[in-house]
């Protein structure tokens, strides 16, 4: 029997806790309507956030909502910074066609410019394509986020970018961010030229970490992580053309770093200097997973999909999700860890 969420129950001593926000484009809305109904418990205390990509996104826009309003200014900012990436999205020739919306189809599959761009992108870049076209969700950034109320506010920020010369992830905190330094963390190669910040070229943050989590461990005083995923882990089935085929490499191996650093955590739990303080923090560490089922029916096109209706179902969805983990999990945040990742290293 599913136990009563913690927020229905006798008020309790407050928690801190962290967040690990991965990235997937419009699909991030998802994840906005997970922190929106954490916002909702006052026992919860929010100390870090780590992003990329869309986590990227979410996590400076409840930032610098947090540090003008404190949770209700949060959640105002999410929903008005997702209003303006939807607004931004009505002039984009990347919509759905006609039948799909008779249909309840939130896919592009069928629109001749996603159909069109997706052949095209396979052989030139952007670079080649569009060498004068901004990405237009840095205007959406400027509006959405006081950088000088993030650099100052409580909340901690952790943002990474992979670095197109080293290949490897850089993370920027705080006081580091810009419109710059998201675009950076957003920016897929294939759709968009490389994001240049102190004379270095940065790609999309999920090839290094989606999302980071050293810092969060490192750095921070909570035991407890709230992992909130986009990429299925697992997908049933076996992709069979080209684009489920792209879209499945692009899931594995935007995992892949967060794994890697799942079963860190797991070894250093087992075999980490307990008897230092950063070695008790480690072995402390709780980790917790907001399932997130409604990805397996979406493909790699709705992620452009910016349509009001859509992200509103997406947050709908984050909130019911957020619901299940309470009510299943609040009462062992603080107390154990719900992910399993011992597990791991039982898969060598």
């Amino acid at each position: 029997m599913a136990r009563k969420p913690a927020s229905a129950k006798a008020a309790r001593d407050t928690l801190l806790i962290d967040l690990a926000l991965q990235g997937g484009g419009s699909h991030g809305a998802f994840t906005w309507g997970v922190l929106d109904r954490l916002l909702e418990e006052s026992w919860l205390e929010i100390e870090a956030i780590s992003g990329t990509s869309a986590g990227a996104m979410n996590a400076a826009v409840l930032a610098s909502g947090y540090a003008k309003g404190e949770r209700e200014g949060a959640r105002e900012a999410l929903e008005a910074f997702w209003r303006r990436v939807s607004r931004a999205a009505a002039f984009s020739p990347f919509q759905r066609t006609p039948i799909d919306m008779m249909l309840g189809r939130w896919t592009l599959d069928h629109s001749p410019v996603f159909v069109a761009m997706d052949m095209l992108s396979r052989l030139y870049s952007p670079y080649e394509l569009a060498p004068w076209a901004p990405n237009p969700l840095g205007d959406v950034l400027a509006e959405s986020v006081d950088f000088a109320a993030v650099a100052e506010g409580p909340v901690k920020v952790f943002i990474t970018a992979t670095s197109v010369r080293t290949g490897r992830g850089r993370v920027f905190r705080n006081a580091d961010l810009s419109p710059l330094v998201l675009l950076a963390s957003a920016c897929l190669p294939t759709l968009f030229q490389a994001v240049e910040i102190d004379g270095e070229p940065y790609w999309d943050g999920g090839y290094s970490g989606n999302p980071t989590m050293t810092p969060l461990i490192r750095e921070c005083v909570s035991d407890d992580t709230i992992i909130v995923p986009i990429n299925p882990i697992e997908r049933p089935g076996t992709p069979t053309n080209a684009r489920e085929i792209l879209n499945r490499l692009n899931e594995v191996s935007f995992n892949a770093t967060l794994l890697k650093e799942l079963k860190m955590i797991a070894l250093l739990r087992q075999a980490g200097d307990h008897r230092t303080a950063e070695g008790a923090h480690w072995a402390r560490n709780r980790v917790h997973y907001v399932k997130n089922e409604v990805m397996v029916t979406l493909g790699y096109s709705s992620k452009l999909n910016a349509e009001w209706e859509f992200l509103t179902m997406l947050r709908d969805e984050g909130r019911k999700s957020a619901d299940a983990f309470l009510a299943e999990h609040g009462d062992d945040l603080g107390k154990r860890s719900t992910l399993p990742i011992e597990r791991l290293l039982e898969e060598g």
